[in-house]
Formats: structure tokens, sequence, C-alpha cells
């Protein structure tokens, strides 16, 4: 019996983390700055916080300039939309990213809508929505970005292979779709609501599942020589304990390995590519407003 290969996804953003630093004193010679990050954090939600500190040593160890805006909890919607604009309006910030989720008495959308979206390293303005709808150049989100990076390094070319992508979220799902719709995929935008829905994936090359439901997607769902992306990160604690549990996947990983010809753990397979194509978002985007052509490589 054959078992699936694993996809390190920490190894591959290592890499590419690594061919990030190494392009950046090109731009600084070019430009006479160091790209910049800023990133945006409101209220003391402790696992955001965490993520905004591991996204600003990134961005130095990569050789950027990293900018952090902290705002309190009860941060006026106003107050928000001030302090991006502001960064707008910077030219030393090349990225902006709204950490979310914001607080619940905020309009998120309001709030994301204001970042330029030449500055727009998460990908999920209104503007650059439609350039990827419309295939046109601009930023696209992390996470799918990271998803198409591995699927194409285990592949190649990805023309005709049928991709059944789960989860139809703004942060995954839609823009997975469009990626792999604009590598040459026939791609089916699933979800939790699909009929049949083992069905529709057994008939896959590709499965990427994003839907949120931890160790939804089982073995015998998937074709023989599949190859999985699972976005997916939950926590399963034994019922009736207080103790954290361990990370699963959307996809019952053991359960797939005798069938899929490749798959992401969990953790340790998408997650590293979220912070690295945040770090290549940055930079193009640094290239791009300086009027320089994009990095090669990256």
């Amino acid at each position: 019996m054959t078992v699936a290969a694993v996809i390190d996804g920490k190894e591959f953003a290592n890499r590419l983390r690594a061919r990030i630093a190494g392009a950046v004193p090109a731009f600084v010679k070019a430009a006479g700055r160091k790209p910049g990050l800023a990133v945006v954090l409101v209220g003391d939600d402790p696992a955001s916080a965490v993520y905004v500190g591991s996204k600003g040593k990134a961005t130095v160890a990569a050789g950027m300039a990293s900018f952090e805006y902290r705002l309190p909890a009860d941060a006026s919607q106003d107050a928000v939309e001030s302090l991006l604009q502001r960064l707008n309006n910077d030219g030393a910030v090349d990225g902006i990213l709204l950490q979310l989720p914001l607080p619940t008495h905020l309009d998120e959308q309001s709030a994301v809508g204001m970042i330029d979206a030449d500055k727009d390293v998460d990908g999920l303005t209104p503007v650059s929505t439609g350039r990827l709808a419309l295939g046109i150049a601009g930023l696209v989100p992390c996470t799918p970005l990271g998803s198409l990076m591995l699927l194409q390094d285990q592949l190649g070319d990805l023309s005709g292979k049928e991709a059944v992508v789960i989860g139809r979220s703004i942060l995954v799902g839609k823009p997975m779709a469009q990626l792999l719709l604009g590598a040459n995929s026939t791609v089916t935008l699933a979800h939790s609501r699909t009929r049949d829905l083992a069905a529709v994936v057994r008939r896959a090359d590709i499965v990427v599942a994003a839907v949120g439901r931890p160790e939804m997607v089982k073995g015998d769902w998937l074709k023989p020589g599949a190859v999985v992306i699972d976005v997916g990160i939950n926590r399963l604690a034994p019922a009736g304990s207080e103790a954290k549990g361990r990370l699963v996947g959307d996809v019952d990983y053991h359960d797939a390995l005798p069938y899929a010809q490749a798959i992401t753990p969990v953790p340790g397979g998408v997650g590293p590519m979220t912070i690295a194509c945040l770090l290549r978002n940055t930079l193009v985007a640094a290239h791009r407003r300086a009027g320089l052509s994009d990095p090669e490589g990256i």
C-alpha cells in the first residue's frame, strides 16, 4: 500500500523567506529605503497579539522595516480608518495589514475597504478582489497564494487538473478558486451545503479543504492519487477535558494517507506559507510603488 508524501510547508516557506531576504538589498540600493510593512492591531486578543508579533519579527528578519500600531479595544471606527488613511499616505509604508477579526462594534468591511489596494498585502479590499477576478495584476490573499505555490511545486503545470475547493470564504475559498482558474485548472467551489460532497471531492485531482470543520474530509472521499491542501486548523479537546487538545485540519489526515498522492500536515503545512507570502507581497508592493519590475523568483 502506498502512503501519501508529506508536503512540507515549513521547509518551502523557509526557502521562500530566504529568497525574499536575498532580494531586499537590491531594492534598498535601487529605492534608497527598506520595504515597509505596517500592521494594525485593534484590541488585546492574545492570539492576534502573538500573530502580530511573529509578523513583525519575520519582517525584520527579512531586512524590511516593521511598523506596528496598536489601538485600544474601544477604538472608534473613525480612529481606525484615520490611521489606515495616514498609512496610505506614508511613503515609508508599502504594505498595510489590518489584523482581523476586529472588535464587534467595528465595521470590518468598511475598515478593510479604506486600505490602498496597492498596499493591500492581505488582498482583501474590493479593488484587490476585483483585480483577481479580472486577471489584473494585484496583491493576492496570502494563504491561497501559499497554497497555490505548494501545488505548483508538487505538480508543476496545473492546466487541465480538476480541482475542488471546499469552503467559500473571502479569505481562502473564493480567492483560491480564482487562482486555480488562473492556472487553467477546472474548478468546483464546494461548501458544507453541497449535495453529495464526497462524490464531488472524489473526482478531483486537487482538493483544497478550507471549510473549518475538523477532519470532515475522509480518506474514501479522495480520488486515488489526489493532492490535498488542508487549510483548516481546528483544536480537538477530549470531551469534558480542560486540556487544549490537538490541532487537526479539515481532512482526516491519517485516513487520507493511503489515498492521496501528497498532503499537507496540520500544523506545518499551509500555515508557515501565510507569513512567507505576506513578506512576498510586501516586497512586490514595494517594487511596484517604486516603479521597479517585480522581483524575480519570488
